[in-house]
């Protein structure tokens, strides 16, 4: 033994008379037993919440915290209870009747290790500050995001039968605007979405995958009929067979132009959710890789198969006829779509927010003819879904925000799947969501105001103003107002985005929450002059969504507080 590398304890006699020491040493806090003629050291603070181990009680060789109660086997650590995590061990040693502890760590596995498995444990038991101290510890360590992304996009995708659905949505749109966060912020927003990964596979079956056919050589055309047959007649299995099929066989393009003619081939499929869902499953793999393809996109089988089609609902069909408008349309759409170049006309946007569904129907057509692609109109529409959340009359009943909120998040999946293949299908998205934008008209009866922005306020003053909306129930008008006058006092948009990226990841907000900033975030970006309104209406939805409990925020704080050492018990 070293004497340079131990320090001394006490004498053995002295330790089994008291039973435990206190050491400093180190710049560590270790806590030394005499338990059944052995002597065992372990850091001092408790790995659930820090609580001093040394006030603890042994019993049969199991260490337990008086605190929350979790249980240690004092000779190696380990933790009876996976909320707790096992506690560091030290080496011993006695020499000439007197007890040493070298004070660094036995523990096997370096930091990146360590907690890229309690992660795996945060997900399988659904423990939010076990996810919370493996995105702190992770990132502490140097881990890029996207390996804790992809460790919760691959469990969410394996371990919930019905397959994609809000967790993994959330999970994507956060990842997608870590960009425009703080660093502080990039940590909560990452723990929100595996939050909402763990939560939504909490007690359900895992999947089993079907597999691809043998088949060599499969014809792209032939292929591609085959799953949109079997979507057509809800026949899960044979689906999934197909899309592994063409994995397997095609590249990324092929296989989203396959999934999205699909997903339009009936209308508004599962109130937006379903094109939704797609979008972000493929955002999903810009993160991880498309390597992974073979184990995300099959997971968004069932929800083609079991959406329920826009065209079997009653606001579809009366008092207009709004499917068989379509219908008409479409059939025209294959030999008239040209995508030669286009200038939008300067009532476009009006059109698509006016009261007629056929002025609508016949000025998209009329912009197919004129060279328009499905992502030149995709834009357009997305502006005019984002204008009809800026418009949203607060008269309205609180659930009616996500009747807006569901086109706009829809338009904005269509917008993003134009720019991830050129199927000409996708042109039927488009219409969908135009008619969603007329069917949501009354909402904004009456419409609430286009806030102009005072160009004469100070913008930090305004920026501040925004943030105190949001601590108070009802200030939604208020909080478009502060962003306008941010943005007309020429504010950063950045900046702007930043603090209202700070103001989502602290709140217990649901699901449409985060997809509504998210959308209004990317569209800000790509919008050109229309991008206020998005940053306006996302700001107005955030404020009628907030205060909340932030229960999962406080969860949060503690894991960080206990990773820099902080007393949380004092």
């Amino acid at each position: 033994m070293n004497d340079t590398e131990f320090v001394h304890v006490a004498s053995l006699d002295d330790l089994a008379r008291e039973g435990r020491r206190l050491l400093a040493a180190g710049g560590q806090a270790i806590a030394v037993f005499y338990e059944g003629g052995e002597v065992h050291a372990v850091d001092n603070r408790c790995p659930h919440m820090g609580f001093p181990l040394d006030e603890g009680t042994v019993d049969e060789g199991i260490l337990t915290c008086h605190w929350h109660h979790a249980r240690f086997d004092l000779s190696c650590g380990d933790t009876f209870d996976p909320w707790a995590d096992d506690v560091p061990t030290y080496p011993v040693a006695v020499r000439d009747g007197d007890v040493y502890v070298r004070p660094e760590e036995e523990r096997e596995d370096p930091p990146r290790v360590h907690w890229r498995k309690r992660l795996r444990t945060g997900l399988e038991e659904n423990l939010r500050l076990v996810i919370a101290k493996s995105v702190v510890g992770l990132d502490d360590a140097g881990v890029d995001y996207v390996e804790p992304f992809g460790q919760a996009l691959t469990f969410g995708t394996e371990f919930r039968e019905a397959g994609w659905s809000s967790g993994l949505t959330i999970h994507t749109a956060m990842a997608n605007v870590l960009d425009d966060l703080a660093d502080d912020d990039r940590r909560r927003a990452l723990y929100q979405g595996i939050v909402e990964v763990a939560g939504d596979c909490a007690g359900e079956p895992p999947r089993f995958d079907q597999p691809a056919f043998d088949t060599r050589d499969p014809s792209r055309e032939r292929l591609k009929s085959w799953f949109r047959e079997t979507v057509e007649v809800r026949d899960r299995d044979g689906a999934e067979r197909c899309l592994r099929t063409a994995i397997e066989a095609f590249d990324e393009a092929t296989v989203a132009n396959l999934l999205f003619a699909a997903a339009t081939d009936h209308r508004y499929l599962d109130g937006g959710h379903t094109l939704d869902f797609l979008n972000k499953a493929f955002e999903s793999l810009d993160h991880v890789g498309w390597d992974r393809a073979d184990r995300v996109l099959p997971s968004l089988v069932s929800s083609l198969t079991d959406a329920e089609r826009a065209e079997e609902t009653a606001e579809w069909r009366q008092p207009v006829d709004l499917a068989a408008l379509l219908d008409d349309a479409f059939e025209e759409l294959p030999e008239r779509a040209s995508g030669d170049g286009w200038t939008e006309p300067d009532d476009l946007l009006e059109t698509l927010l006016g009261d007629d569904p056929e002025a609508i129907a016949d000025a998209l057509l009329d912009a197919v003819d004129a060279g328009a692609t499905p992502r030149d109109l995709a834009g357009v529409v997305r502006d005019a879904a984002a204008t009809r959340v800026v418009r949203f009359s607060t008269g309205n009943e609180f659930g009616d925000w996500n009747t807006v909120h569901h086109t706009f998040t829809y338009a904005n999946a269509v917008y993003f799947a134009t720019r991830r293949t050129d199927a000409w299908e996708l042109h039927r998205g488009v219409f969908d969501a135009a008619m969603n934008v007329y069917l949501d008209r009354f909402l904004n009866t009456p419409p609430a105001p286009m806030p102009d922005g005072d160009a004469s306020v100070d913008s930090e003053a305004a920026l501040r103003g925004l943030l105190e909306t949001f601590e108070t129930e009802g200030e939604v008008n208020a909080a478009g107002e502060r962003v306008a006058d941010f943005l007309a006092a020429g504010g950063d948009p950045a900046r702007l985005r930043e603090r209202l990226g700070h103001a989502l990841v602290r709140e217990d907000v649901g699901f449409h929450v985060f997809q509504n900033v998210e959308a209004a975030f990317r569209g800000s970006r790509t919008a050109g002059e229309r991008s206020d309104r998005y940053l306006i209406g996302t700001a107005r939805y955030l404020a009628a969504h907030t205060p909340t409990r932030r229960e999962r925020d406080q969860t949060f704080r503690i894991a960080d507080r206990l990773h820099r050492g902080e007393k949380i018990h004092e």
